[in-house]
């Protein structure tokens, strides 16, 4: 997976770039959507198996989950079910895991991106740690540097 950070400014990024006025608070709901699938790692506390349809990067990661996860975000749906998908779109570019079940429940297969330059996230404190100080440092370069080119070319349009 990509970090939680990571997740939740990819997702900030994007909304503000869409929507120019958008408010503080519907920044924090994008934030939050981006970064609720990855609640499944709870599941790991319980011995959920990882390719389990409710293991990590399961269920949760999928298209069904941020289509409900954007309604109960209120108004703004559709910018909100963008923020909800670009959780599993970022884990599918990372190069570890067994992949995200995007279209469950209609399949249980785990997809990935041709394209996989983001090194996955140690999890819980693991991320503070030597391989979690590399994978921010590739995230600031891969995600975060063109995020914010993003706003600050959105924010000059406006201006």
């Amino acid at each position: 997976m990509a970090s939680i950070p990571t997740h939740a400014f990819f997702a900030v990024g994007l909304t503000r770039a869409l929507k120019s006025d958008a408010s503080v608070g519907l920044l924090a709901r994008s934030a939050a959507l981006a970064c609720l699938a990855d609640l499944d790692v709870v599941g790991l506390l319980y011995k959920v198996p990882y390719d389990a349809p409710w293991g990590h990067r399961g269920a949760t990661h999928s298209c069904l989950a941020a289509a409900v996860l954007a309604l109960a975000g209120g108004k703004a749906y559709p910018l909100l079910l963008l923020a909800a998908l670009t959780h599993p779109f970022l884990d599918m570019l990372t190069d570890g895991g067994r992949g995200v079940a995007f279209l469950w429940p209609y399949s249980a297969e785990r997809y990935f991106l041709p394209w996989r330059p983001i090194p996955v996230s140690p999890i819980g404190a693991n991320f503070f740690s030597e391989r979690g100080l590399h994978v921010l440092s590739m995230e600031l370069l891969m995600i975060w540097a063109p995020t914010a080119l993003l706003l600050w070319l959105s924010i000059r349009r406006k201006g």
